[in-house]
């Protein structure tokens, strides 16, 4: 299926709005510990555009700041009124933003394309056995056949 651009969304309360102006570049679940933790369950669903593609109309959201195993540090992005996580982003790859696909208002057009961090992925958690699978962070290359799909 194919999303209709541009997209929208935001948090739970209504504090944080955003839009995205361009289709998304993949979607892919993340299954890495620190997307486990701040969803509270086994991957973050994350939309992938093009940093400069989403742009926040109402609020911004707080960043919690870790530390990647590449030594690099992830921004995961949400209200500080709810909660709701809203957005990420990887110093590692300054050039995409994710948003949480259960932010956008209707998330119901999107279509998986890749599993990442799968070395992490919890067993009771389900994998596709249809998509690509990646164990760690897909390299540049990979990310650029992922975006040409």
């Amino acid at each position: 299926m194919a999303v209709s651009v541009p997209l929208a969304g935001g948090c739970a309360c209504g504090a944080i709005r955003y839009s995205c102006t361009a289709a998304p570049m993949f979607t892919w679940k993340c299954h890495c510990r620190d997307c486990q933790r701040s969803t509270g369950g086994g991957a973050a669903v994350n939309v992938v555009f093009s940093a400069s593609a989403v742009q926040f109309t109402q609020g911004a959201p707080k960043e919690y700041v870790c530390t990647g195993t590449s030594g690099a540090k992830t921004h995961r992005g949400f209200c500080a009124e709810c909660g709701s996580p809203v957005s990420a982003r990887a110093d590692l790859i300054p050039e995409i933003r994710g948003i949480s696909a259960a932010s956008l208002d209707d998330p119901s057009k999107l279509e998986l394309d890749a599993d990442i961090w799968t070395a992490s992925a919890q067993p009771w958690d389900e994998l596709s056995s249809t998509l690509p699978q990646f164990e760690t962070t897909p390299t540049p290359e990979e990310l650029q056949e992922l975006a040409a799909h």
